[in-house]
């Protein structure tokens, strides 16, 4: 892949009873514009793998606001690639694309709309050519896994917990390897329900985190007002912005755990700001159709 993203330095952040504890934010949302966060990581190894595997076309999926779907377009175009999304939800197809789905269009990318149900079973609605490479959803695979392992760097080695936001798992899973010997990762789902067959699982180091379930705020893509209220007290308190899909959440959760004494004094926290802010607009027309209070974007 031949975008060039920028070094991040980590930067300390208030959070509510934090004078007891340090915690501080890898800012991979100013990695670069729009392969922002994670995403740079996930793609990474899997486009070089196309790359050698001679594909032409990449195929993936995603939801409507999936952070996933607009930064693979992006990249496939930057990369000379073809790209083709499978996207959740048939009845989007004839219904205005929202910011998420006009920017990944705009790329170049193809969207193809299934079913709900033909979208867990991840059937594709075509035959594959043999200059197809597929990349799931979020990037979950042994290439994202790689990927994710280079987030922390040796500066990094100064804290006690790293925590970050869980969507397919591959973000974390990746971390999960990449710690240093004494430090343990903070997992913060961002769903609902049961996480058996999360790709998670399949690929973490299970003796080196502990997950935490009860801060999804009603689910994926859930975005209550109590969320968006944090979400924007945060960037009042530190002046940048947190996604309301996954990092928002996580914040949330690691919020709550600081004043309710889950860390000891001194203990120094790093978080991981997986980008996603393209998410906001879309969130934001939602909240404005049913009369609800938007997350703010300019102080």
């Amino acid at each position: 892949m031949t975008i060039l993203p920028t070094q991040i330095k980590n930067q300390r952040v208030f959070l509510p009873g934090c004078d007891r504890v340090s915690v501080s934010m890898k800012r991979l949302d100013l990695w670069h514009p729009v392969v922002s966060g994670n995403k740079f990581f996930k793609l990474k190894y899997n486009l070089e793998a196309a790359s050698k595997m001679g594909a032409k076309r990449i195929v993936t999926f995603g939801g409507a606001f999936s952070n996933h779907i607009a930064a693979c377009a992006y990249a496939c175009n930057n990369a000379g690639f073809e790209s083709v999304g499978i996207i959740r939800g048939e009845e989007l197809e004839f219904q205005e694309r929202n910011a998420t789905l006009r920017f990944a269009e705009s790329c170049g990318m193809q969207l193809q709309f299934v079913s709900r149900e033909i979208y867990s079973k991840k059937q594709l609605p075509f035959k594959i050519a043999s200059t197809d490479f597929i990349i799931p959803e979020g990037g979950a695979n042994e290439w994202g896994v790689q990927g994710c392992r280079e987030i922390l760097s040796e500066s990094d080695s100064k804290f006690d917990f790293i925590a970050v936001s869980l969507g397919t798992g591959i973000t974390a899973a990746g971390l999960s390897h990449a710690l240093f010997p004494q430090q343990q990762l903070l997992v913060f789902s961002a769903l609902k329900g049961a996480l058996t067959d999360s790709d998670f699982f399949t690929f973490a180091d299970a003796k080196r985190y502990r997950l935490f379930e009860q801060y999804h705020c009603g689910g994926y893509a859930k975005c209550p007002p109590e969320l968006v209220h944090f979400i924007n007290d945060f960037y009042k308190q530190n002046g940048f912005l947190l996604d309301p899909i996954y990092t928002g959440k996580m914040m949330f959760g690691l919020g709550d755990l600081v004043q309710n004494g889950f860390f000891k004094n001194g203990a120094k926290i790093l978080a991981i700001h997986t980008g996603g802010l393209q998410a906001i607009s879309g969130m934001n027309a939602r909240l404005k159709a049913n009369e609800l209070l938007e997350i703010q974007t300019e102080l």
